[in-house]
C-alpha cells in the first residue's frame, strides 16, 4: 500500500511541475453537504494547516458551507472543532428556546400540550418543518459578527462562495455576496428539517437538493488544483431500507450520488472520510466523525505536503473574531413588522437603545421574539457607528394565526383526560391571542385564555376556567372541618366544581417579574352524596355552593430552565386574594383574604446530580366559616386548583388547616438523557390559628412524607412514577402522572 502510494505522489508530482513550473497554484477546496457527518471537514481542514497548504477559495453546500464559510471567515480548524464541541444540536435543530425567553403565559402554554398543527381556514395542516432555523442563524449571527460588514464573500480572509436551491424553480443559486449567516443558512436549510429561507426575493432550501458538491462552479474562480472532501450518503442495501423515511432518502440521493461519479474523476486530490456508519443527525458522535476525517486525510498527507511547496509563502488574512462580551447599541431600525407594533417588539427585546448590554442580553432579545411564535425568523444584523453600533432587525411574519392543539394525562386526581385546544391570534387586535381548552375524560374541565400583549406597557387579560372532580377523602377530615357527625363512616365521595373568571393587567419587571392585579369571581360547589342531607330535596350533603367576588394581586419570578426537571434558577409565586361578596350559601360570609407564596430553587451538581429546595406556606385572614377555600395538603402530580398544596406521603385533601408552612428537599439524577431517579422529603406544619404561636408553626414538622421516584421526560410530557412513605400515618401511597399538568 505503502508503495502504491509512493508511485501516486511521484506521478502526481511530475503532472504539478508540467502543469505551472513556476507558477503560484491557485488551491480550492470543495466541501459536500452531509449533514452530521460534514463535521469530518474540520478534521480534514486540520491535515490541511499541517501540511501548510494555503487555500485561495472555499466552495460549500449546506454543511460545507457551514464549515467553510466559518474557516473563511477566519477561524482555524481547531477553533471550528471548539466551536462545534460546545454546541447543543438537539437544541439547534429542535429550535429549543430557553424557558427564560418566554413570558409566563407563553411558558404555561409550551408546558401543556404534546402536539401543535397548523389549522388555518379551519383545515389541518402539517408544519412545513420541525425547525425555524432561528438557533442556527443565531449561532452564525455570533459567530460571524466579525465579518458582518463585507458583503463581497470574495473580500473574507479566504475567498467563499456556497449553493442553495431556489424551491420554486428547482435552480441553483450560487450564494457569494450579501449577509454571510443568511447566505449559509439558507444553504443548510434541509427540507422538512428547517424552514426554507426568504433572501432576496427568492425562497431558498439546501443546495444539496441540486448541486451537493460544486466543483465546477469553483474550477469557474480560476482555481488550478482542487481538493475535494466528500462525505455525501452512498446507496443502501436493502437491510438498510427499513422505513418509508430510508426510501425516500435514497430516492433524494439517486441524483447526488449518479452526479458524483464524474465530479470524482474531475477532483485532483479527493478525501471520502470513513462517515457511512453515522447518520446526517449524529452530532453527539461529533468527535468520532472529526477523527475520521483527519485520519482520511492524513493518507494524503505527502501529496498535500508536496502541493504546499508548489505554493508561495503568503499568510493567510486574519479577522480577529470578536470576544468582548458588550456592545453599544445607539439605536434599532425594524422592518417587516406588518401587524406587531415597534413597541411589542421593543417589549420583547427589553431593552431600548441607546444603551450598552452583553452579548449575551442580545441574543436574549432575539430569543424572546422568536418564542413568541409570531415570526417565521427574526433576522438580526450590526452596523457599525460612531460610538458603537446600529441593529437591524428584520421580521419575517408568521402567515398562520390559527392552530390546534392536543395533549393527553393521567393522574390520580383528575384520572384520563384528553385536550383539544383551539388557538387564534390576531382576534381583536394586532397583538392578542384568544386560547379555548377542552379536557374531556373521566371529568370535564375548560380553560380559556385571551390575552392583549403591550409589550412594555400593561397588557391585559382575561381568564376563564372550569374544574371538576370525584375523590375519596377520609371522612374524619370532613367531621373535624365541617362539625358534622359522621359515625360509622370511614370514606366519602368529594364532588368538587370550581368556576373561576378573571380579568387582570400584567407587566413586568426586571426581565423576569411577572406583576398581576385583577379581579377574580369564583363559583364553588362543594358536595357528597355519601351522607344524607336533613334538607328535603337535598340528595347529599353540600358543603359549599356560592358565588364569590373579590380582587387579586400575584407576583411571580421564574428563572427555571425546565419546570419539571430543573437543573439551576429560582421561582417564587406569591398571591393574595381578597374576597369581599359571597351569594353565601351557608348564611355566614364575612370577608377574608389568602395569602399563600411558594419558592423553589435548583442547583446541578456534577455528574447530572441536581438538588432542589422547595419552602412554601400560606394564611388566611378571617372567613372562619368558609371553609372550602382553606389550604389542603396532599398528592402529587396533578394542576393545583385554588389552595390545594402537593404533599407526599400523604392522599390529596388528607390534611387543612387555614395557614402552613412547609419545606420540601428533592435529589434528582439523570440516569441517562431526559430519565432521571429522584429522593424527595417533604415536611410540614398545618393547623388553624398557626400563626398565634411560633411553637404551632416552627419546627419539628407534625407531618412527614418521603418518596422514590422515577420521571421521563417525552413529547407529551413528563411522564412520573412516586412510591411514597409517611411515618406519622404509617401507611404507603403510589402516585402516577402522565403527561402535561392541565
Amino acid at each position: 500500500m505503502k508503495y502504491l502510494l509512493s508511485i501516486s505522489v511521484l506521478f502526481w508530482s511530475f503532472q504539478v511541475f508540467a502543469q505551472a513550473e513556476n507558477d503560484d497554484l491557485k488551491v480550492g477546496l470543495v466541501l459536500s453537504g452531509g449533514g452530521a457527518k460534514g463535521l469530518a471537514h474540520i478534521g480534514v481542514l486540520k491535515v490541511i494547516e499541517e501540511a501548510g497548504i494555503k487555500l485561495d477559495y472555499i466552495a460549500g453546500t449546506s454543511m460545507g458551507a457551514v464549515v467553510g464559510g466559518l474557516y473563511a471567515a477566519g477561524y482555524s480548524a481547531s477553533q471550528l472543532d471548539s466551536i462545534f464541541t460546545s454546541v447543543n444540536f438537539d437544541n439547534i435543530i429542535q429550535d429549543n428556546l430557553p424557558r427564560e425567553a418566554k413570558t409566563f403565559y407563553e411558558r404555561a402554554d409550551a408546558e401543556r400540550y404534546a402536539i401543535k398543527l397548523p389549522f388555518d381556514n379551519f383545515k389541518v395542516s402539517l408544519p412545513s418543518s420541525l425547525s425555524k432555523g432561528q438557533n442556527t442563524y443565531n449561532l452564525l449571527s455570533r459567530t460571524l459578527e466579525h465579518v458582518s460588514d463585507i458583503e463581497n464573500y470574495s473580500k473574507l480572509p479566504i475567498p467563499f462562495f456556497c449553493i442553495a436551491t431556489d424551491v420554486e424553480k428547482g435552480e441553483q443559486v450560487i450564494l457569494d455576496s450579501g449577509y454571510l449567516p443568511e447566505s449559509i443558512s439558507a444553504s443548510g436549510a434541509l427540507p422538512s428539517l428547517f424552514s426554507p429561507v426568504l433572501l432576496d426575493g427568492k425562497l431558498l432550501i439546501d443546495g444539496g437538493v441540486v448541486n451537493n458538491y460544486p466543483i465546477y462552479e469553483l474550477r469557474d474562480k480560476g482555481m488550478d488544483i482542487i481538493i475535494g472532501v466528500d462525505v455525501q450518503d452512498t446507496l443502501r442495501g436493502r437491510k438498510d431500507l427499513k422505513s418509508a423515511t430510508d426510501v425516500l432518502l435514497q430516492i433524494n440521493n439517486y441524483k447526488t450520488i449518479q452526479d458524483m461519479v464524474t465530479k470524482r474523476g474531475e477532483t485532483d486530490i479527493y478525501i471520502r472520510p470513513s462517515v457511512d456508519d453515522f447518520s446526517v443527525v449524529s452530532f453527539d458522535m461529533g468527535r468520532e466523525i472529526v477523527s475520521k476525517g483527519s485520519k482520511m486525510a492524513m493518507d494524503q498527507y505527502e501529496i498535500l505536503k508536496e502541493l504546499a511547496i508548489k505554493q508561495n509563502a503568503t499568510v493567510k488574512k486574519k479577522i480577529a473574531p470578536i470576544t468582548t462580551d458588550s456592545i453599544a447599541i445607539q439605536a434599532v431600525t425594524i422592518s417587516g413588522n406588518d401587524h406587531y407594533t415597534r413597541s411589542y417588539i421593543l417589549g420583547k427585546l427589553k431593552f431600548k437603545p441607546p444603551l450598552t448590554l452583553k452579548y449575551e442580553t442580545l441574543y436574549e432579545g432575539f430569543n424572546n421574539l422568536s418564542a413568541t411564535e409570531n415570526f417565521k425568523r427574526v433576522g438580526h444584523k450590526l452596523q457599525a457607528v460612531e460610538d458603537g453600533y446600529l441593529l437591524h432587525i428584520a421580521l419575517q411574519e408568521a402567515t398562520s394565526t390559527q392552530s390546534l392543539k392536543l395533549g393527553i394525562q393521567y393522574n390520580d386526581l383528575y384520572r384520563a383526560s384528553g385536550l383539544l385546544n383551539f388557538t387564534k391570534k390576531r382576534v381583536l387586535f394586532r397583538n392578542d391571542v384568544a386560547s379555548m381548552d377542552l379536557i374531556v375524560g373521566d371529568n370535564i374541565r375548560y380553560n380559556f385564555d385571551y390575552y392583549i400583549d403591550k409589550g412594555f406597557y400593561w397588557s391585559v387579560g382575561l381568564n376563564s376556567s372550569y374544574t371538576s372532580f370525584n375523590h375519596s377523602i377520609n371522612a374524619q377530615l370532613v367531621e373535624e372541618v365541617q362539625g358534622i357527625d359522621i359515625a360509622g363512616v370511614n370514606k366519602l365521595s368529594l364532588d368538587y366544581q370550581d368556576l373561576t373568571n378573571k380579568i387582570y393587567l400584567q407587566t413586568l419587571f426586571l426581565k423576569q417579574f411577572s406583576l398581576d392585579l385583577g379581579l377574580k369571581h369564583k363559583y364553588l360547589d362543594v358536595e357528597t352524596e355519601t351522607l344524607v342531607s336533613t334538607n328535603e330535596g337535598d340528595q347529599g350533603v353540600i358543603f359549599e355552593k356560592s358565588h364569590l367576588a373579590g380582587a387579586y394581586g400575584q407576583l411571580k419570578y421564574d428563572s427555571l430552565d425546565n419546570i419539571f426537571f430543573p437543573n439551576s434558577g429560582f421561582y417564587f409565586d406569591g398571591d393574595f386574594n381578597l374576597y369581599v361578596y359571597s351569594s353565601d350559601f351557608n348564611n355566614s360570609f364575612s370577608e377574608f383574604g389568602i395569602a399563600n407564596a411558594e419558592f423553589k430553587y435548583a442547583q446541578n451538581f456534577k455528574h447530572n446530580l441536581t438538588a432542589i429546595l422547595e419552602i412554601s406556606g400560606g394564611f388566611k385572614v378571617g372567613g372562619k366559616d368558609t371553609r372550602t377555600l382553606d389550604f389542603f395538603l396532599g398528592g402529587y402530580g396533578a394542576k393545583k386548583v385554588n389552595n390545594m398544596v402537593p404533599f407526599l406521603g400523604y392522599d390529596f385533601f388528607s390534611v387543612t388547616g387555614d395557614g402552613y408552612v412547609k419545606a420540601a428537599f428533592e435529589l434528582d439524577y439523570e440516569i441517562f438523557k431526559k430519565n432521571h431517579v429522584n429522593l424527595s422529603a417533604n415536611f410540614a406544619n398545618v393547623g388553624y390559628d398557626l400563626f398565634e404561636s411560633p411553637d404551632d408553626w416552627l419546627p419539628p414538622p407534625s407531618y412527614s412524607g418521603y418518596s422514590l421516584g422515577y420521571g421521563a421526560e417525552t413529547f407529551m410530557g413528563p411522564m412520573e412514577v412516586k412510591y411514597t412513605y409517611s411515618p406519622e400515618i404509617k401507611a404507603s401511597e403510589w402516585f402516577i402522572s402522565l403527561g402535561f399538568r392541565f
